[in-house]
């Protein structure tokens, strides 16, 4: 049986730039797969030739044993795509852009309507269904943008950062809606750069940076790339130059990155390292304000990876 999804060696470039380079990554049918990166990592080029939007420099790909390259309608005929922008009309009310988008699937009739009824459900609009898109909020917009996307019954549905500005509410609803749709037995290809809905989601992750798929696998599987080392987060009362030069000297210490003030260290013992952190930085007449001591996480692994958080 072919996988839902099925990556190789796909390439984009724009001129000199190399926006995807080489990503290779498959989903069962079935399955959550994340595509999990910060942005300008290569996720919504990757998903764009995926939906036929891009052509591929190189590579192909296949959805639901279908090339997009050699049977690019056929592959667009088993996909749902959410698109991280918003694709609706505002003067129209959630059921009419509903209606709207059935008809372009070519629904029709008794069926496009009973389609419509089954997707208002399950993005629960159905009381706000007469309602204007445009007094929608940025979160119920996007419940319509993923119903438009489910009309046609797709067998793969593919998300772009559906969460990315709404508000918690709407977020917990839109996760809850992916999970719901899986334990169907959709197939859902879902790109974010917020490690816990990956980590929440996913039977895979494909972490992606700088065009490169640079780690693939269970979240398990991924967590154990970084074996027991643990990930200690500081604070500095004043700029940290010289403090960051004398810990990155400090044995036990495998990476450093700084962002926004906060200071990110891997270490292989927190126990034995930790008190010569506070010692170089007394040395260097800092003083370090806050410390969080956390478990090997995805921004871990991340970190780990590519010497940068994966909020950068």
């Amino acid at each position: 049986m072919p996988f839902a999804i099925e990556v190789k060696n796909l390439k984009k470039s724009f001129g000199d730039l190399q926006a995807v380079q080489d990503a290779s990554f498959n989903a069962e049918a079935g399955e959550v797969l994340s595509l999990l990166g910060p942005n300008g990592a290569g996720k919504s080029t990757t998903i764009s030739m995926l939906s036929g939007l891009l052509a591929p420099t190189g590579g192909d790909a296949s959805i639901m044993g279908h090339s997009i390259t050699k049977e690019p309608e056929a592959a667009k005929s088993s996909l749902g795509v959410v698109p991280q922008d918003i694709a609706l009309y505002p003067d129209l009310s959630a059921r009419e852009n509903l209606v709207f988008w059935g008809k372009m699937y070519g629904l029709r009739g008794a069926a496009l309507k009973q389609r419509v009824d089954e997707v208002l459900e399950i993005i629960g609009l159905t009381d706000r269904q007469k309602d204007h898109i445009g007094k929608f909020s940025g979160g119920m917009k996007r419940r319509v943008n993923i119903g438009a996307a489910l009309l046609h019954k797709p067998d793969v549905i593919i998300m772009d950062e559906p969460t990315v500005g709404i508000d918690p509410q709407s977020r917990r609803h839109i996760l809850d809606n992916v999970k719901a749709l899986n334990r169907q037995g959709m197939t859902v290809l879902y790109t974010t750069h917020y490690m816990e809905e990956a980590a929440e989601l996913s039977d895979h992750i494909a972490i992606m940076d700088r065009g490169k798929v640079i780690a693939y696998g269970a979240h398990d599987q991924l967590i154990k790339m970084v074996g027991e080392e643990t990930r200690i987060d500081l604070t500095l009362n004043t700029d940290g130059e010289k403090v960051l030069a004398a810990w990155k000297a400090t044995q036990g210490v495998s990476q450093i990155n700084s962002l926004d003030g906060k200071v990110t260290v891997l270490v292989d013992d927190s126990n034995r390292v930790l008190p010569h952190l506070f010692e170089e930085a007394s040395k260097a007449g800092a003083r370090i304000t806050s410390v969080e001591i956390q478990e090997p996480n995805l921004e871990t692994v991340f970190l780990h990876l590519t010497g940068r958080a994966l909020r950068d």
